[in-house]
């Protein structure tokens, strides 16, 4: 597909007709960061927790000419100290034939435009250390490294431990 200017891009929310683009994207991401082993989901993840009566997630697609070319993967947040609901990106992704075009930003400005609709009041999102050009862009259009913070997770095999703690 032709680079065209992120204006020729429509943006809108996901449905669950969207859940095979999203997993493409998603692949496509992973590949991008050199870290395709670790995707283990499915499409039907997507439609599982994206799309039932209690969604896990929110997304938004972005099409040019009808083909999906950028997705920012969503869920809300809610900080204690701030008092305030939030906005957490989990991924977000732009096709290669896309970047450059300002399509990254209107992406991230569509979803606090959207989550600031239902009340938020901040974003969050992480970057691989390694993604020098993730971590420019970000700064460019305004978001701010958190220094202070540094992140702890339990994945899989250390999630069912710490249940177990109970």
């Amino acid at each position: 597909m032709a680079k065209e200017n992120a204006a020729a891009a429509t943006i809108r929310a996901a449905t669950i007709d969207d859940a095979e683009a999203m997993y493409a994207m998603i692949l496509a991401l992973a590949r991008d960061v050199g870290e395709s082993d670790r995707v283990v989901c499915a499409v039907e993840d997507f439609r599982r927790f994206g799309f039932s009566a209690t969604p896990s997630f929110h997304a938004l697609i972005a099409e040019v000419a009808g083909e999906p070319v950028g997705l920012s993967l969503y869920f809300y947040s809610y900080s204690s100290w701030k008092g305030r609901l939030g906005v957490y990106v989990q991924d977000l992704y732009v096709d290669d034939s896309q970047r450059g075009t300002g399509l990254g930003r209107r992406l991230v400005a569509e979803t606090a435009r959207v989550a600031g609709a239902r009340g938020a009041a901040y974003m969050r999102l992480s970057v691989d250390r390694s993604n020098a050009a993730a971590k420019a862009f970000y700064s460019r259009i305004g978001l701010q490294l958190a220094e202070q913070e540094c992140i702890f997770k339990a994945v899989y095999e250390d999630f069912e431990a710490l249940k177990r703690l109970a």
